[in-house]
């Protein structure tokens, strides 16, 4: 289950509330750098725009692809581990607004994640550490750290374990050859 806090609106559908929920012109500025840092290819100044400006937590050696879509309106409920790739076009939420209600939720992406390209991050949701999520994936769900997920809906293709043991032979991701 996703961990989002519901808050209940009365009237016209949530979005018609949406400055109620969040300041304007923190929308305004948050959109600004989010469009900046999508198209430049400097990824050592989208994570400090990301880190300065949105008040975002991104570790070290954090790759953003271009066209990554962050939340607009709340991405200081985001952080990503160090090490991490977040693949292109990729969308990242932490907001949903609904018909009766709007949710609120963290989203924690961990150290060493692959997150391939067109892939949709919904709020709530964390990542385990060493996790790979197939491109295309609606993570709807937490993914278990060193799991490979994907698909939509999202389901885990191998585990930790599973992974570790296809890979065994794997002159890149297997055990280091003894000499």
């Amino acid at each position: 289950m996703r961990r989002t806090t519901r808050y209940r609106v009365e009237g016209a559908n949530s979005l018609w509330h949406v400055y109620k929920t969040v300041p304007f012109w923190k929308v305004v500025k948050n959109f600004v750098v989010i469009q900046v840092a999508r198209y430049t290819p400097f990824l050592g100044m989208k994570n400090w725009l990301y880190r300065n400006f949105l008040r975002m937590k991104v570790g070290d050696q954090t790759s953003f692809a271009l066209m990554v879509m962050l939340d607009v309106m709340f991405p200081e409920k985001i952080s990503v581990g160090r090490n991490t790739v977040i693949g292109y076009n990729t969308t990242i939420l932490a907001h949903e607004y609904l018909i009766k209600e709007y949710r609120l939720g963290d989203v924690e992406i961990g150290s060493e994640v692959m997150i391939g390209a067109n892939s949709t991050i919904m709020p709530g949701i964390r990542i385990g550490d060493g996790a790979i999520v197939s491109a295309g994936t609606l993570v709807h769900k937490d993914v278990p750290a060193g799991a490979f997920v994907g698909g939509n809906p999202m389901r885990v293709i191998y585990t930790k374990e599973e992974l570790a043991e296809r890979w065994a032979d794997d002159e890149i991701y297997g055990q280091a050859p003894t000499k």
